[in-house]
C-alpha cells in the first residue's frame, strides 16, 4: 500500500529526474549556440574564427544569465545576432523543460496508479503456475492406459494449493484483472517456461512436492516463496515487469509488499473475500492531491528556497551542495509552509530518512541542521503556521 513516505520518495525521484532533464536541455541549448557561431564554410568572405568563438561564449553567458527568465537580461552593447541566438536558445530551453515537466508530473501519478496492476500480474503468474501443474497432471492421467493414477504423491500439490485455489475461485481477483487490464494470456508460454526453468528445480518447491499432505500454512509458505524467490527475483521474469512499467525499479518494493499482503490476507474460512486485495491507499484521492501538490509547489518555490539555503549554508557554495540535498531541503521547506496539518518534526524526520537512502553519507547531518535552522526562521516570521489539534505550537 502506498503511504505518504513512499509518495514523498516518488515525488523526490521525479524532481531529481526533472533537474537532470533541465541540465540536458541546458547543454542542448549551449550546443545550439556554439553551432550558430561556427564559421560559414560556404561564405566567400574571410571568417574571423577567434571573434566567432568569442561571440559564442558571450552568447552562452547571456543565455546562462537569462536562464530563469522568459526574456533576455538587459544588455544593450551586444550584437543583434548574439541577442537573437540567445533568445532562440532560451525559448528552446524553456519549451523542452515544460515538456519534460509535464511528462514527469503526469508519469509519476500514472506510475503510482499502475501499481495495483503490477501486483496483480505477480499474483497472476502464481495462479498460472498452479494452472500449468493442473493441466500437466490431467494430461498425464488421460494418456495413461491404466485406470489408476500415474501421478506420484505430492506431484500435484501446487495444483491443489488452497491459497491459490481460493484466490482463483472465491476472490474478486478475476474482476480486478479486467479492471486493471491485466492480461496474462500473452504470457502463457513464458509462464510454462518459467515453471520448468525456475520453479520445478527450486529446492523449496521440491521439498513441497515431497509432502504427502501439506497444511494450509505449507500452501501459503510455498506461494510466498515462489513470489519472493522466483517471480520477483528472477531476471527473465523481472524484464517482463520492466516492459510494463518504466518505473519498475522504484515500484518493485511496493508491488512485492502488496502481493505478499494478498497471500497473507487469504482466509479460506472467511466468506467475505472483498478485503483480500489491498487498495492502492486508504484514501487515494487525498493522497494523490498531496502527491501532486508537493511536486508542483516544490518546482514553483525552488528559486526562493535555493536563495534561503545559500544564505544559511555557511561555507557552502549553493552550487557545491549535492543536488539531492538541495531537492530534499526544498521539498521539506515546501511541505512545512504549505501543509499546515503536518507537524514540522514529522516533515524533518521524513526527509532525513530520504537523505539517508538517496544522498551522500554526510547528508543526514547537513539536511537535519539546515532544516532545523530554516524551520525556526520560517516559524518566527509566520510563514510556517500549523493548525489542528496538537499543532498550534508548530512543533
Amino acid at each position: 500500500m502506498l503511504n505518504r513516505r513512499i509518495l514523498r520518495v516518488k515525488a523526490f525521484q521525479s524532481l531529481y529526474a526533472y533537474h537532470q532533464c533541465k541540465a540536458s536541455n541546458f547543454n542542448l541549448s549551449v550546443d545550439f549556440i556554439r553551432e550558430s557561431f561556427q564559421p560559414d564554410l560556404n561564405s566567400m568572405e574571410v571568417q574571423d574564427k577567434a571573434q566567432l568563438k568569442k561571440d559564442a561564449e558571450t552568447c552562452i553567458d547571456l543565455f546562462t544569465r537569462s536562464q530563469d527568465a522568459r526574456t533576455l537580461v538587459a544588455d544593450g552593447n551586444l550584437s543583434i545576432k548574439i541577442k537573437n541566438v540567445a533568445l532562440h536558445a532560451l525559448k528552446q530551453y524553456h519549451k523542452l523543460c515544460e515538456a519534460d515537466l509535464s511528462f514527469l508530473r503526469n508519469n509519476m501519478v500514472t506510475s503510482a496508479e499502475r501499481i495495483p496492476g503490477l501486483y496483480l500480474y505477480a499474483i497472476g503468474i502464481l495462479l498460472g503456475f498452479r494452472k500449468h501443474v493442473e493441466k500437466e497432471v490431467d494430461k498425464r492421467r488421460k494418456l495413461s492406459q491404466e485406470r489408476v493414477s500415474v501421478i506420484a504423491p505430492g506431484e500435484d500439490n501446487l495444483a491443489k494449493n488452497r491459497i491459490l485455489l481460493y484466490l482463483e475461485q472465491d476472490s474478486p481477483i478475476k474482476s480486478e484483472f479486467i479492471r486493471h487490464h491485466v492480461n496474462l494470456e500473452d504470457w502463457k508460454e513464458e509462464i510454462k517456461q518459467w515453471f520448468r526453468d525456475y520453479v520445478k528445480v527450486q529446492e523449496e518447491y521440491v521439498a513441497y512436492m515431497n509432502l504427502t499432505d501439506p497444511t494450509l500454512e505449507d500452501d501459503r509458505a510455498i506461494a510466498e516463496n515462489l513470489l519472493k524467490k522466483v517471480i520477483l527475483k528472477n531476471d527473465a521474469i523481472l524484464s517482463q515487469f520492466q516492459e510494463l512499467d518504466l518505473n519498475w525499479t522504484e515500484n518493485k518494493a511496493v508491488v512485492r509488499s502488496l502481493a505478499l499482503k494478498v497471500l497473507k490476507n487469504v482466509d479460506i474460512d472467511q466468506k467475505d473475500s472483498t478485503e483480500i486485495l489491498p487498495d492502492l491507499a486508504i484514501n487515494w484521492d487525498e493522497d494523490k492531491e498531496f502527491f501532486q501538490n508537493i511536486f508542483n509547489l516544490t518546482v514553483e518555490s525552488e528559486k526562493d528556497y535555493s536563495e534561503m539555503i545559500a544564505q544559511k549554508a555557511k561555507n557552502w557554495d549553493i552550487d557545491r551542495i549535492a543536488l539531492t540535498d538541495k531537492i530534499i531541503i526544498t521539498m521539506a521547506l515546501t511541505e512545512m509552509v504549505n501543509f499546515p496539518s503536518i507537524p514540522v518534526k514529522v516533515t524533518i524526520n521524513e526527509f532525513i530518512d530520504i537523505s539517508k537512502t538517496y544522498s551522500t553519507p554526510k547528508s543526514k547531518q547537513f539536511v537535519n541542521g539546515l532544516l532545523d535552522v530554516l524551520a525556526k526562521e520560517l516559524t518566527d516570521t509566520g510563514k510556517i503556521r500549523k493548525s489542528g489539534r496538537g499543532l498550534l505550537d508548530n512543533k
